[in-house]
């Protein structure tokens, strides 16, 4: 893959781990361990990939490269996701996140604005 397509990537995974963290109180830290943590952070975490996949429109092999996880991993966390949904306060709370993450401008679009 290309470092600046990765580095992208990296960039939006960072995103929705930073907005899990503050919507879910978990530290970021937690959410980006390598080892899975508690069930609380590892259910941070699969928001976070799921939030990566589905807001950001990356295959799960790009999500699973940004969070250093194969690509099993990936589609596993989504499906959890998913299976969770059904509870009207999550379902919204994830259809609130993945609107706010959609809605960030993409890269670049003000860089000549910043020199200003």
């Amino acid at each position: 893959m290309q470092p600046q397509i990765r580095a992208l990537d990296l960039a939006r995974a960072r995103l929705a781990q930073q907005a899990v963290s503050y919507t879910f109180d978990i530290p970021v830290e937690e959410i980006t361990r390598a080892t899975r943590g508690s069930a609380r952070a590892a259910l941070g975490r699969q928001i976070a990939i799921y939030l990566t996949h589905v807001a950001f429109e990356l295959s799960l092999a790009r999500t699973a490269e940004a969070f250093a996880r194969d690509r099993s991993t990936a589609a596993h966390a989504c499906h959890r996701i998913e299976d969770r949904r059904d509870a009207p306060v999550f379902d919204q709370c994830l259809d609130e996140l993945e609107a706010c993450l959609r809605s960030l401008p993409g890269p670049g679009r003000v860089k000549g604005e910043m020199a200003a």
